[in-house]
């Protein structure tokens, strides 16, 4: 990507419940587009997620079991361990589902980047244009080509199952100090 094309500040977001490799392939697609990448984590906590009918999965308490500290340690962790210096990224609480409190947490002024696999995307690509804010789609696949879940890798912490190859070495090395996977299995 020419030189020209980064801008001062980009800002892309998710949940990373648990962080996982095409989360990070995802992040740093972003990162190449801006000197500046700020990182916002959605429903930070139960008070600022809400249900939304594109996919009412999302809000469940099930899909979000990990704090939000928890996953601003991993976002962390993994771009630095992808080489990012602190002072290229920031990370942010990201009420995704109340547009009128983004102004409250993110630089309105920044480019907004975003994914699209399902309905859920072009649901965001509306509520980002109608705000007035600049977007930019890193790309658009089917949902069948999405890829990792996150939903997939908790079941298999639970399970017991290997699923360390599919997530970042630093964010593999939180979820065993998180004891996340006897947590997920003492939550069922």
């Amino acid at each position: 990507m020419g030189k020209s094309t980064v801008v001062s500040t980009g800002f892309i977001h998710g949940r990373f419940q648990v962080l996982h490799n095409d989360h990070l392939v995802y992040l740093l697609a972003g990162k190449e587009r801006c000197n500046h990448l700020v990182v916002g984590i959605s429903n930070p906590d139960p008070t600022l997620t809400r249900k939304d009918e594109a996919d009412s999965a999302r809000s469940s308490l099930e899909a979000n079991p990990l704090t939000y500290y928890e996953r601003y340690l991993m976002v962390r962790a993994a771009l630095t361990g992808a080489g990012l210096r602190a002072d290229e990224y920031s990370v942010v609480p990201f009420p995704v589902n109340f547009p009128e409190l983004y102004r409250y947490y993110v630089p309105m002024d920044a480019v907004f980047y975003l994914t699209i696999y399902d309905s859920w995307g072009e649901k965001k690509l509306t509520m980002f244009t109608e705000l007035g804010l600049k977007t930019e789609i890193l790309w658009r696949r089917p949902r069948e080509e999405k890829g990792l879940s996150s939903t997939e890798i908790r079941r298999r912490m639970v399970a017991g199952e290997k699923w360390t190859h599919l997530v970042p070495p630093a964010v593999a090395r939180l979820a065993v100090e998180f004891n996340l996977g006897n947590r997920l299995a003492g939550a069922k």
